[in-house]
C-alpha cells in the first residue's frame, strides 16, 4: 500500500491526469488517484463512509496544497468538522489557512414548496466559496438530496446536467456522494452514466462480523484494480487493502538460522532459512508454541526483533506457560526485542486485524513474526476471509524478508489434509507436523518435517520430549545425505 504522506504520480501509460487521493491504499486501486477536472461519484448504502471518504479526500488535497470546498445538503458543517477530527484530521486549521471549507447548504423550504428553487442560485454561492480560497477540488455531499427538491424526473436530469457542465467547465476535480437503496440499486441510476469514475462502498455482515468493501464500478480513460477491496475507517482515516496488488515479487530466502535447538537444526538440515515461512501444525499440546518460542528466545538472544501475534491466549498466560518449559521470555519483552500483540479474532473483521498487524510490522520492523494460531483466523469471519488475511500477511512478510512462523492447531492426527491449515501449506517453505504416537505404556510426542525447501532435512519421525529444560529430539537415523525437498 502507498504511503499516504508521499506524493503520488500518475503511473506510466495512464491516459488521463489524476489527482492523488493520498488515502492509504486507494491510489493503488485507482492506479494513481481521481481524474483531474472530472466527476467522481461515491455511492453506497448507510454506514459505508461515503461522506467521510469525500471529507478525507478534500482534507488530504488541501493539506498538499490543493484547496477544496465541501458542500453538504444534509449534515451540518460543525458535525463534519467533528467527524474529521475523530479520524485524526484537524480541518479547522486548514480552514483558518484558507485552504479548506465546509458549507452546509440548507435548501429553503418555501423555495421548494413554491417551485421557485433554481440551481443557478446555488451555483453562484458555490462559485463565491470556491473563489474565496481558490479551490481546485469540490465535493458535493448527498447530491441526491439536491435532486429531490425538483420533484420531476426530467427536471432532475436537466438540473444535474447543468451542475455537472458548470463543474467541468471550471475545471474542478469533483466528488459527488449519493445514496443507494439497501438492495444496492441506485436511487438515481443515471448518475453512474454521467460520472467519469464511480466507486461503490458497501458494508455487510458475515458470521456476525462486519466488513466493508470498495468496488470501482467504472473509470473512464483509466485502468484500475478489479474485484472488491476491504477497507476500514479508524483514527487515521481510511485504510484500503487492495487484494489484486498482492504479487509474487518476494525477496529470496536467506541463510540458515538456528531453531534454538541443536538436534532440531540437524533434523531441519541446518535450521530455518531467514525470510522463509514455516508452518508448525499439530494437535493441542503437541508442542507447537514451545517449538516457536524456542526459536523466539534464540533470536532475541542474538539481538533480533520478534513480533508475536497471539490469537488464542493472553500475553501473561503465554509467558507463564513458557516458564514451565524453561523458556523465560520476560527479559526480552522488557528489552524491547520481543513484542506481543494479542487479539480476539471475533472482535473485528479481517481488515481491522490485518491493518493493526501491518502497522505493527512497520513500527517495529521485526526480523521474525509468529502467528499463534492461524487456525483461529476462521473466527474472523468466513473461511475465504481467513485465507485472504493469511495470504496478505505472508506476502507482507516475504516482501520485507521477515521469517514467519504460523502455528496451526488440528483436531486429528498428522494427515496432510489436516496439517495444511487454511489451505496455506503450498505457500510455506517449511512444514513441520507434530502429533502423538501410542507406546506400550504411554503416549509420546513425535515430529516430522514434511518439507523444508532448499535444505537436506530428515524424512523420518522423531520423538519429541518437552521438560522443564525445554525440548529434546531423539532419532535412530541421521538425515539422508543430499536430500532436498
Amino acid at each position: 500500500m502507498t504511503d499516504p504522506n508521499a506524493p503520488a504520480a500518475t503511473p506510466p501509460g495512464a491516459s488521463i491526469p489524476k489527482t492523488p487521493t493520498r488515502i492509504r491504499g486507494l491510489d493503488d486501486i485507482l492506479a494513481g488517484g481521481l481524474p483531474v477536472g472530472r466527476i467522481s461519484l461515491f455511492c453506497g448504502g448507510p454506514g459505508g463512509g461515503k461522506t467521510s471518504l469525500a471529507v478525507e479526500f478534500l482534507y488530504r488535497c488541501a493539506a498538499s496544497g490543493e484547496p477544496g470546498v465541501l458542500v453538504s445538503f444534509e449534515e451540518r458543517a460543525e458535525d463534519l468538522y467533528a467527524n474529521a477530527a475523530a479520524m485524526g484530521m484537524d480541518a479547522r486549521d486548514l480552514e483558518a489557512a484558507g485552504r479548506f471549507k465546509i458549507v452546509h447548504a440548507a435548501i429553503p423550504r418555501h423555495a421548494v414548496s413554491s417551485g421557485d428553487f433554481d440551481i443557478q442560485g446555488f451555483l453562484a454561492v458555490l462559485d463565491g466559496h470556491a473563489r474565496s480560497i481558490k479551490a481546485n477540488c469540490i465535493a458535493i455531499d448527498a447530491v441526491d438530496a439536491l435532486m429531490r427538491v425538483f420533484g420531476d424526473p426530467e427536471r432532475e436530469r436537466e438540473e444535474l446536467h447543468a451542475l455537472l457542465d458548470w463543474l467541468r467547465t471550471r475545471g474542478f476535480t469533483t466528488v459527488l456522494t449519493a445514496k443507494s437503496a439497501p438492495s444496492g440499486r441506485q436511487i438515481y441510476p443515471f448518475l453512474d452514466y454521467m460520472a467519469d469514475c464511480v466507486l461503490y462502498l458497501d458494508q455487510r455482515f458475515e458470521g456476525q462480523v462486519r466488513t466493508r468493501r470498495l468496488q470501482v464500478v467504472k473509470y473512464r480513460g483509466s485502468g484500475f484494480l478489479p474485484n472488491e477491496h476491504p477497507y476500514i475507517i479508524g483514527r487515521g482515516g481510511f485504510v484500503f487493502m487492495p487484494v489484486s496488488s498482492v504479487s509474487l515479487a518476494n525477496k529470496a530466502v536467506g541463510e540458515a538460522i538456528s531453531s534454538g535447538n541443536d538436534a532440531l537444526d540437524t533434523v531441519l538440515g541446518g535450521g530455518y532459512l531467514r525470510g522463509s515461512c514455516v508452518l508448525l501444525s499439530g494437535a493441542s499440546g503437541a508442542g507447537k508454541t514451545t517449538l516457536a518460542c524456542t526459536f523466539v528466545r534464540r533470536a532475541c538472544r542474538d539481538g533480533e526483533r520478534v513480533l508475536f501475534i497471539g490469537l488464542e491466549q493472553s500475553e501473561e498466560a503465554m509467558i507463564r506457560e513458557m516458564l514451565s518449559v524453561g523458556l523465560d521470555l520476560q527479559p526480552h519483552l522488557e528489552a524491547g526485542r520481543l513484542t506481543i500483540l494479542t487479539a480476539m479474532p471475533e472482535a473485528a473483521g479481517v481488515e481491522h486485524h490485518l491493518a493493526r498487524f501491518l502497522d505493527a510490522m512497520t513500527d517495529i520492523r521485526p526480523h521474525h513474526l509468529v502467528v499463534d494460531a492461524v487456525s483461529a483466523c476462521r473466527r474472523m469471519g468466513s473461511h475465504k476471509a481467513a485465507f485472504e488475511f493469511l495470504v496478505r500477511l505472508l506476502t507482507a512478510c516475504k516482501d520485507r524478508g521477515v521469517t514467519c512462523f504460523c502455528i496451526n492447531q488440528i483436531a486429528g492426527d498428522l494427515s496432510l489434509s489436516e496439517v495444511s491449515g487454511i489451505e496455506i501449506a503450498s505457500l510455506m517453505d517449511a512444514l513441520i507436523a507434530l502429533g502423538y504416537a501410542s507406546g506400550e505404556r504411554d503416549i509420546r510426542r513425535r515430529l516430522l518435517v514434511i518439507k523444508s525447501r532448499g535444505a537436506a532435512h530428515s524424512m523420518r519421525y522423531h520423538e519429541l520430549t518437552i521438560s522443564d529444560r525445554g525440548i529434546s529430539l531423539k532419532s535412530d537415523e541421521a538425515p539422508p545425505e543430499g536430500r532436498r525437498s
